[in-house]
């Protein structure tokens, strides 16, 4: 079922939106939901070229797999990303 977000812009930010839903011909939940959306995949997935490339390296997915062992197990310490 679809659900409604209010967001709060400022009129620039607001404008740049409507511009660009109007350049494409679309709405504007349409813009902001892709957009969100392809920001999303794009920083928190893997695309198909790279992951092929980290499952050919057996000594990183060995890493990877103790890495998230010991995350499960709570062993080591948390460094925030930057």
């Amino acid at each position: 079922m679809a659900k409604t977000l209010t967001m709060r812009l400022d009129d620039k930010t607001y404008e740049t939106f409507v511009r660009a839903a109007q350049a494409e011909r679309r709405s504007l939940a349409n813009l902001v939901e892709t957009a969100a959306l392809r920001q999303i995949q794009e920083s928190h997935f893997v695309d198909d070229t790279e992951m092929a490339e980290i499952l050919s390296r057996p000594g990183l997915v060995k890493r990877l797999k103790a890495g998230s062992r010991d995350a499960q197990r709570r062993r080591g310490r948390f460094v925030p990303a930057v």
